[in-house]
């Protein structure tokens, strides 16, 4: 399930196949040794909210995964994007059950002192998708590589652009708080741009005129979507008040890509705009198919929740605890961009691949 960027489909299914033992292997111990512990197991997952497909195919993983490991799993989510009290409420139920460990994706740094606590009673802590600010707050990260994954789409957006100037939506996810992968996709699609950042922990702070990689380029907006398709559309009629003659929009996600495509269309300019995302579900994917988004970041959310429940029930019954991927401070799920417009010198799968690996 963790197809890596490749030059030909072939390639891409290899890395399938490659990426997928090395996961298994680094996380330790098939379904069998895992299922055969006598030992209870209490498992929490706690994602950011229960609406967004991402997270609902994150639960789907997480159950599959506690069913083949005779974990007993706990489901919780914040009522939406942001929602920090709701996790920290979720967090203290946790500890209260006695659970072995939580997974989670933190909706910002107001649930630190929450996973602290966990930590020091006995839980085993790993975040999905969304790393913490600091990286130690939890005891791993399983994740995309959310910086590389808006590479990708800046790098293809700025060989589609063939030199043309562009002129640039920035529709992020919050503007209230910080969260990783907020950022991470934000400065990442710029720099696959080739637009200088200032402070790669920040965004908005770049230089709102220059050159990227193929010409000149105006940053029109930095704006919250909350990663819902009514924040997408709501962010991107803002933007287009500002500037109509946007050509290039990312995206931090695919409902938010949505979103921004109806607004596009409300006025006119559906055709003339670029939309970039990240996720890779299957919508997202159809979406790409039909040429709403033109490139999308893949991920891999059941992955990390049956890799994280699979983690804990080992740890909790005397295995090995999973180890960082080498050169970052998570465990690395894979990325692939998927696209029917290749562009030469960024390496890509196309939608049909990317519909054999999609989720949701």
């Amino acid at each position: 399930m963790f197809p890596r960027v490749g030059r030909t489909r072939a390639t891409a299914l290899l890395a399938i196949a490659v990426v997928g033992s090395t996961v298994i292997s680094a996380c330790g111990g098939g379904t069998d040794q895992a299922a055969s512990g006598d030992k209870a197991v209490s498992v929490s997952l706690i994602t950011k909210n229960s609406t967004n497909p991402f997270f609902v195919s994150m639960q789907e993983g997480a159950k599959k995964a506690a069913q083949a490991q005779n974990v007993k799993l706990t489901v919780a989510a914040g009522k939406e994007d942001g929602d920090e009290a709701g996790q920290v409420q979720a967090i203290e139920d946790a500890i209260a059950r006695g659970d072995q460990g939580i997974l989670i994706t933190p909706n910002g740094p107001g649930v630190n002192s929450a996973i602290k606590k966990a930590r020091d009673a006995g839980l085993y802590v790993i975040a999905l998708d969304t790393p913490p600010d600091p990286a130690d707050t939890v005891d791993i990260t399983f994740a995309t590589d959310n910086f590389k994954a808006g590479e990708l789409i800046g790098k293809w957006t700025a060989a589609q652009l063939g030199g043309k100037p562009a002129t640039i939506a920035l529709l992020d996810l919050f503007n209230d708080k910080i969260v990783s992968v907020d950022y991470n996709r934000d400065q990442g699609f710029l720099t696959g741009m080739g637009i200088d950042t200032a402070d790669k922990k920040k965004n908005g702070d770049e230089a709102k005129t220059g050159n990227y990689s193929g010409g000149t380029y105006t940053i029109v907006c930095n704006e919250p979507t909350n990663g819902a398709e009514d924040g997408g559309r709501t962010a991107m009629e803002n933007c287009l008040s500002k500037n109509p003659n946007i050509n290039v929009v990312y995206t931090i996600n695919e409902p938010a890509a949505i979103g921004a495509h109806k607004a596009l269309q409300a006025a006119g300019k559906a055709e003339g705009a670029l939309v970039v995302s990240v996720d890779g579900g299957c919508e997202g994917v159809r979406q790409v198919k039909d040429g709403v988004i033109g490139a999308t970041s893949q991920q891999y959310p059941l992955k990390m929740a049956e890799l994280g429940v699979e983690s804990i029930a080992k740890i909790a019954r005397g295995g090995e605890k999973p180890q960082v991927t080498s050169g970052l401070d998570f465990f690395d799920t894979g990325v692939a961009l998927v696209t029917d417009k290749p562009a030469t010198g960024v390496d890509s799968i196309d939608t049909a691949a990317g519909a054999k690996s999609c989720w949701g």
